[in-house]
């Protein structure tokens, strides 16, 4: 499995192999082509575990999934998601930006009263936050944890990083702060998508047993296919569960 620590450890022999072969000064300008290229590939692919291991599916044959949203809670989208869910009877995970909360506390009650998951997505979301340092990404998750504490009485250990980039200090903070870190193996890449038979498409042929489905409760096109996806799921013998029931992992220190 190609890590962070093990991308390092061959970087260093293979520096150790060239300096012992008197290699020209251009030749270790190439061998980090590839390391840098490793590095930004690490830290794109979350379910690559190259900077930390992040759970993004569930190990099993069983025809089982789970749905998540991502960005809210927002008063455009989110409550009709929560309308679909509970007619559907369908649990979901609902991972929130902090700085989204303060005047939408009853949403957010909303969201644990009816039997979903909060998790943290940081409390601001900054474009630029897998630039900062460890200190400041773990306070950021603590200020999440406390605002939702404040509303629910529950302090989310799910952590899911802003777009889903990780680094060395996305670990670090992740480690301090005891937070399990939550990835996918669908992306709806609903963000993006213009049709609604595009986006259903898209996740329905990645459907497979324990599968993690990635949406946003912030996507008018989202909202619109969700009862017919719900449908189709079931209609293909699956079963939508909990995400911290899907992973077997706590949702709340």
């Amino acid at each position: 499995m190609l890590t962070h620590r093990n991308t390092n450890i061959a970087l260093i022999a293979l520096i150790a192999l060239f300096l012992w072969l008197s290699l020209p000064w251009w030749a270790f300008v190439l061998l980090f082509i590839p390391y840098s290229g490793a590095l930004v590939w690490g830290a794109m692919q979350i379910r690559s575990g190259f900077f930390l291991k992040a759970v993004c599916a569930a190990d099993t044959s069983e025809k089982v999934v789970a749905l998540t949203f991502d960005d809210g809670p927002l008063t455009a989208f989110t409550p009709q998601i929560l309308d679909i869910l509970h007619k559907a009877q369908a649990p979901a995970a609902f991972f929130c930006i902090g700085n989204r909360i303060a005047g939408q506390e009853a949403l957010l009650k909303r969201i644990d009263t009816e039997g979903h998951v909060i998790g943290n997505h940081s409390f601001s979301h900054h474009f630029w936050f897998d630039l900062f340092p460890a200190s400041r990404m773990l306070a950021e998750l603590q200020q999440v944890d406390t605002a939702v504490e404040q509303v629910t009485g529950k302090r989310p250990r799910l952590f899911r990083p802003p777009y889903g980039v990780t680094n060395p200090n996305v670990r670090r903070a992740v480690q301090r702060g005891k937070y399990t870190a939550v990835g996918w193996n669908i992306r709806s890449l609903d963000t993006v998508a213009k049709q609604a038979d595009e986006l259903m498409n898209r996740i329905l042929s990645g459907l497979k047993p324990g599968a993690v489905i990635l949406m946003h409760d912030s996507i008018p096109l989202t909202v619109a296919i969700l009862p017919a996806l719900i449908a189709h799921i079931r209609e293909q013998g699956y079963t939508i569960k909990r995400i911290d029931q899907l992973l077997n992992i706590p949702a709340y220190a």
